[in-house]
Parts: C-alpha cells; structure tokens; sequence
C-alpha cells in the first residue's frame, strides 16, 4: 500500500503502562505458536548459538533475577558495551524488563571517551566482554571513580573486581516486577556520532521506540516466517531499529554476525547456510558485497534494505542485476525511528528515498525564508509537533537548553536536505552542513558521489569542498579503490574521465586523492568534516605544507599524493 494512504487512517497506539520485555517479548514467549520458533540466532568466530522465544524469555527473565541480586533497580543508569554476543539480548530484555535504563556503547571507544559518557549520564552498571573490561581499569585518571559503579563482564574467565555474567545462568534468585512500567519510562539513552561537537544524549522511552518502530517494522515488512540479518554494530541506534525492536515486533527470527573482521564472502555463506529472507545493510556493506560473488547464492533474499546513509544508483543496479531485488531505502535520525521510506510494495524513481511513514508529518522547510514549502520543491527535512510522533525523542537527556531549542517550535528541524516531488516521492539532497559553492554553484556532495560511483575502479568516495583563491572552492574526491586497482595516474585518469562524463561542468570533480579508508563514524556515516578541515589545511594558505598540516592529515588514511584535473586534459 502507499504509505500516503495508510497514513490516513494509522493512529499511534496509546498506553499508560507498557515494558517491552514483559509484556511484548515474553507474551511471544509464552505464545504456543511462537514459543519454539528461533528469535534469536546469532553466528560468527565462536560458533553459532540459537534461542527460541521461549527459551529467550526465559533467560533473560533468570538474567533479571540476578540483576537485581546486584542491586540493579528501576532507573538505574546501564552502560552496555558489547560485540553482536548473545548475552547482548538476554542483558537488553533483562534490563527493560526491570526499568533500568540502557546506554549502548560501542566497544571502538577508548577510554577517555568512556570517562565522559560515564559522567555525563552518570552510569550505575558497565556490562563489557573480556576484550574491552581493561579499558575500565584506569579512568580514575579521567575523572570516573570505578569503585561506585558495578562492573559486569561477559566469558568464562573470571576478572578480579567484576561480576561475571556467566554466572547469571545458574542464578537462583526470582526476578520481581516492581509494578507496572509506564509507558512514557526512560529505556534507552544514546549517544550520536558527534562528528562536529561533542556527542548529544538521546533519550528514548518504552512508547517512543517500543510502539514508535511500528514504522521501522512497516519498512522492513517481515513477519514470522522471515529470518532478518542486519549487518550492524551495537551501540548505536541502528542495532536496535533491526536487529531488536522491528523484526521482534514483526515476530520474525533476528539473525546477527560476530566476526572480528568483516568479509562479504563470509556474509554471502551466512545468508545461504541460514536461509537469510530479509537483509538490512548500510551502503558500505552493500558496495561490499556487489565486489564478491553475489550470483554464487541459490536463494538470495527477497527483501533488501539500507539506511545510514544514501545509496548510490550504481549500487542499487548492481544489486538488482545479481538478485533480482531491488534495495529500498530508509530514512530516520537516532532522535527517531524510521520517518521516511520506499516500503514494500511502493514505487518510487530510481535513486529517491521514498515517502514519509505513517504517524510522521513530514514538512519541507525553505533554507533561507524559513518558510513552509507547499508542494515540490528542496528544503530541510522536518517533523510537525503538535502532534509529535511517537517515534521521536521526548527529549535530549539532561540538556535542558538544548531542549528548549529544539522542540521549543512547532517544527523539529532534522538538518538534512531533500527535494519533493509533484508525487510527494522525497530524494536525498545531503545535511545542511554539507553542501557547499564552487562558482557560485551550490553543489551536494551525495549527488557528485552518486555519479561518481559509477566508474569501475572506485569503490568508496566522499566529495568535499577544497579551497580555490578563483573558484572560492573546488569539489574534491577521495576516492577508496575497487579491489584489483592501484592509487595510480591511469586510476586517477580514469576517475576524472568518468566525472567528465557524467557530472555537468560546474560540478566537475578538480582535485583527487586516493586513500585506504575514508573517516566515519561509529555508525558507518562518513565524517566529511575530518576531509573538509583536511582540505582547509592543505590549500587554505596558499597551498603551503606545514608541520601542522602534515598533522592533521593523518586524520585520512591516504597515499600523500593529490591529482588534478589538469592534468589529464
């Protein structure tokens, strides 16, 4: 159906008391139907582990129990730092089920980054694995005294000072419902990427993402004979959007991998041995796995699904042509759940987002009028608040200022660009602080990009401004290479070749460099404000190379050598 027409007729579920663990999760537990179906499977170095409904509820109700025998209580403040373990999920439903409030955390922080999330939130409870317990043992000198906080670590081997999880399992102690929860309770706060500033806390509620991923689930359009593998990392809001509260939502069996280092061809063996239905990936994956051998699989899925950030339309055609599906994209902030999307069964130009989700009224708002725009046209991205939706935050946590800012207005305003069709069909422009003028031209490094990734020796590619005394900025590309190229003139030659034909005069890519990697955040998304400052350095001093310079760039993983377009003419 066009998401335009459920719209009419969706109302947000309305609760006074909900928890998500008790009495969503383990009613599937409990369910004849369900109880025995896989809900759990997750696949990776260690081995392959399987839980039912059943057998998931009932151990994450055992992991409650043994919480609480430490002292966790309602309101507890639970920083969760762990790889795709299973111990994950059962930890997550033990905590909702008890009201305590997570904080998902990315095991890549170092620890002067855990001191100020620590302090910040003001954490009761770390739960870590073995590999990552050691960067808790020396943030005194950051400013965290660790004897007030209860440190819990995952694997056999016990650690001095620490509560070991794996003793959860032989735990005696009942778990007790300390009455209902309401539905507007704090359950999950996360961090952002902070690629500008210092990371923002987000609050979400048992409504704002229990009853809020109604629209994740509508996007994704699994369902209980789906098995769903989401290619993501804990810690950020993605993991939870599909690879916990969409897909359980939907009844469907959650599929996760833990691999130390990632590989598409091993990917590509995960979806034939467990019959994978439904895979969600970020763009970078999937530009992976158009490089191995798609077409090896017998069944591929029949559903594919991206967000994080755009996709390309090279990458979309790639995809189509090996498994005959074609990848819909996805839209939402970690302030939200999904806002805008292509859902099953919609339509939409090749290259476009999609439509807003029902229970989502989205609004485009002119960038220097700040007028509504009626009809088609670009403008940023933003949510009505009278009614808000049920899948937007409430609020950032313990940043009242903040607050007052932000949702002191009739408008949320998202910071990304899109432009709006006479369909009401919206496509991705870029955020606000992206785009950028080279000869007065305003040009969106996404679409550069897209037209960029269609020559065969690129890989990966980010566009940013690169100061020029004539054309105030130049675009620049840094461009990750397509296996079997070298970082040489003839790549280089081939890239600006294929800019030229692809790309109109004035967005025409001037500067190229080749780098190993591009800088991203945790959560996948490029940081183009590590380039652009990059850039900044390089050629916005007469081009003059200094010792800071040299500094800065190894920020970006690269060659040390820039190409231009002049000389390939």
């Amino acid at each position: 159906l066009d998401p335009t027409e459920v719209a009419e007729k969706f109302v947000w579920p309305q609760f006074e008391h909900f928890n998500f663990g008790l009495d969503w999760f383990d009613a599937l537990g409990n369910d004849p139907v369900r109880a025995h179906q896989p809900a759990l499977i997750v696949t990776g170095d260690a081995g392959t582990t399987c839980l039912t409904f059943a057998e998931l509820s009932a151990r994450s109700t055992r992991v409650a129990g043994w919480f609480q025998s430490l002292g966790v209580t309602r309101g507890d403040k639970f920083m969760m730092m762990l790889d795709n373990e299973v111990e994950l999920w059962e930890a997550m439903l033990a905590a909702i089920k008890i009201g305590a409030v997570i904080l998902p955390t990315t095991v890549m922080l170092q620890p002067n980054a855990l001191a100020s999330r620590i302090n910040r939130a003001g954490v009761n409870w770390v739960l870590t694995n073995q590999e990552n317990v050691e960067k808790f043992s020396d943030l005194q000198a950051h400013g965290v005294d660790m004897s007030d906080i209860g440190l819990i670590v995952t694997g056999d081997n016990p650690v001095a000072g620490t509560h070991a999880f794996i003793d959860a399992y032989a735990a005696t102690t009942p778990f007790v419902i300390d009455g209902p929860t309401p539905a507007d309770a704090e359950m999950l706060v996360y961090f952002t990427s902070g690629t500008t500033s210092e990371p923002k806390m987000v609050l979400h509620t048992q409504q704002s993402y229990s009853v809020g991923h109604f629209s994740t689930l509508y996007w994704l359009g699994v369902n209980a004979d789906d098995v769903h593998l989401n290619i993501s990392s804990p810690g950020w809001g993605k993991h939870a959007w599909s690879s916990f509260f969409g897909p359980w939502i939907g009844e469907a069996t959650i599929l996760s991998v833990n691999y130390a280092r990632f590989d598409a061809g091993t990917i590509l063996d995960v979806i034939e041995e467990f019959d994978v239905t439904s895979l969600c990936a970020p763009p970078t994956v999937w530009r992976m796995l158009i490089h191995a051998d798609m077409g090896r699989i017998n069944t591929p899925p029949r559903n594919a699904v991206s967000a994080g950030e755009p996709l390309n339309l090279s990458t979309l055609e790639k995809v189509r042509d090996a498994w005959g599906v074609t990848i819909r994209d996805g839209y939402g902030q970690t302030e939200t759940t999904l806002q805008i999307a292509t859902t099953p069964g919609l339509n939409v130009p090749a290259g476009a987002l999609g439509k807003p989700l029902p229970g989502f009224n989205v609004e485009l708002v002119d960038e220097v009028t700040n007028e509504l725009i009626i009809g088609s046209g670009t403008g940023q991205v933003a949510l009505r608040l009278d009614p808000g939706p049920v899948g937007l935050t409430p609020g950032y946590y313990r940043d009242d200022q903040r607050n007052l800012k932000v949702f002191g207005n009739t408008l949320y305003l998202t910071g990304d660009l899109m432009s709006r069709d006479d369909d009401g069909v919206y496509t991705y422009v870029g955020r606000a602080d992206d785009l950028f003028k080279a000869s007065d031209y305003k040009l969106s490094p996404f679409e550069l990009e897209n037209g960029l990734m269609g020559c065969p020796v690129i890989s990966e590619v980010a566009v940013v401004p690169s100061p020029d005394p004539v054309r105030t900025a130049v675009p620049k590309a840094y461009v990750v290479l397509a296996p079997g190229h070298t970082p040489t003139p003839e790549s280089a030659q081939a890239v600006f070749a294929h800019a030229r034909s692809v790309l109109p005069p004035y967005g025409r890519i001037r500067r190229l460099e080749f780098v190993t990697e591009l800088p991203k955040t945790v959560s996948g998304k490029i940081r183009r404000v590590v380039l652009r400052e990059d850039e900044i350095h390089t050629h916005g001093d007469q081009g003059q190379h200094t010792a800071q310079v040299m500094a800065v760039r190894t920020t970006t993983q690269g060659y040390g050598h820039e190409y231009t377009d002049t000389q390939f003419r």
